[in-house]
């Protein structure tokens, strides 16, 4: 079996979200057509919170650069995946690498300014829509780039589904405790709305903590690093799904909530453009209120546009096709 490296954090391995997410459904897929994903990260990292000053990501990336290749030429591997811009210096010490972003400098998000010189050097990547494609092409010059979705699971989507449950008040949403993502926004929402059941569910148990410096009202419940399982079964609960984020490179629960027939609201921007089925309602601070409960009135309890759009444009069978294509010819170089 051919060994690809994927190159993550080691907080990226540790918890239950996107990032983790996306590598345990690619190992899957590797054993599937024959390759073998050897999971590679630094066991010494440089801080366990997002943005510290004198901490930040992509400093701890370069100083872990000896512990990431001891793991790579132990496995003796010589085509790796990363997942982060501080790693794109692996490209010197390995001709076949390829940046898997879950990360892209955008001025929504902290730390860009940062993140932009290491994608200067960037000349190979596999992105997860085609808005990326179209601006790591358009603001680093970067040609060779394949489009590959993060499939959600068609399994958990099928196991959990069921109209019958849904609670025409619940609200959820998924994300992390960052100012990009503003959960702060959630917060003064289920305030102001009293009514609703208002789920926001964080991948990790760090969270738990931090949280704690909100006044959170009665209506908020709160969950902390769910298994793949407990996210679809809570979805299937929920009539609508918010996401509120600044920016996001795929927005892998808005897939899994369409994919459940959730009605969407969504950010207006752009990056956001492949969520674009009937019942995925776009917007911004100023009406994303009424939007939601807007869609939490609606007369249907699901939308089967929304789940048939998702089954079409991001299932697991969708990922791993483009894998299959993708490692058929880069695994040749």
């Amino acid at each position: 079996m051919k060994k690809v490296g994927l190159v993550m954090r080691k907080i990226q391995f540790s918890e239950a979200q996107g990032p983790r997410v996306f590598a345990d459904r690619l190992q899957a897929i590797g054993r599937e057509i024959g390759v073998d994903i050897v999971f590679i990260s630094p066991e010494r990292h440089v801080s366990g919170h997002d943005w510290l000053p004198g901490y930040e990501h992509e400093k701890g990336d370069l100083v872990n650069y000896d512990v990431v290749l001891d793991q790579i030429y132990e496995q003796k591997i010589d085509h790796v995946i990363y997942t982060v811009s501080g790693f794109t210096f692996l490209k010197i010490f390995l001709k076949n690498s390829v940046l898997f972003p879950h990360s892209f400098p955008d001025p929504a998000l902290t730390g860009y300014e940062m993140m932009k010189p290491f994608y200067s050097i960037v000349d190979k990547a596999i992105v997860q829509t085609e808005f990326l494609k179209r601006e790591i092409g358009r603001n680093f010059g970067v040609t060779d780039v394949t489009v590959i979705p993060i499939g959600f699971n068609e399994a958990m989507a099928q196991k959990h589904y069921d109209p019958s449950q849904v609670v025409n008040n619940r609200i959820m949403w998924i994300g992390r405790d960052e100012e990009n993502r503003r959960p702060d926004l959630v917060v003064e929402y289920a305030r102001q709305n009293p009514d609703k059941e208002v789920f926001m569910v964080f991948g990790g148990e760090r969270y738990r903590e931090s949280m704690k410096k909100y006044d959170l009202p009665s209506n908020i419940k709160l969950q902390f690093a769910l298994s793949q399982d407990e996210v679809f079964s809570l979805m299937n609960t929920s009539k609508v799904y918010w996401s509120s984020s600044k920016f996001d490179t795929f927005a892998m629960p808005l897939t899994e909530a369409m994919a459940m027939g959730k009605i969407v609201v969504k950010p207006e921007h752009p990056c956001y453009g492949h969520i674009s089925a009937r019942h995925a309602f776009a917007g911004n601070e100023e009406n994303w209120f009424e939007l939601v409960n807007m869609a939490a009135a609606a007369p249907h309890q699901v939308s089967e546009e929304n789940r048939s759009y998702a089954f079409e444009k991001f299932s697991s069978r969708v990922m791993k096709q483009g894998y299959e294509q993708f490692f058929d010819k880069w695994l040749r170089s």
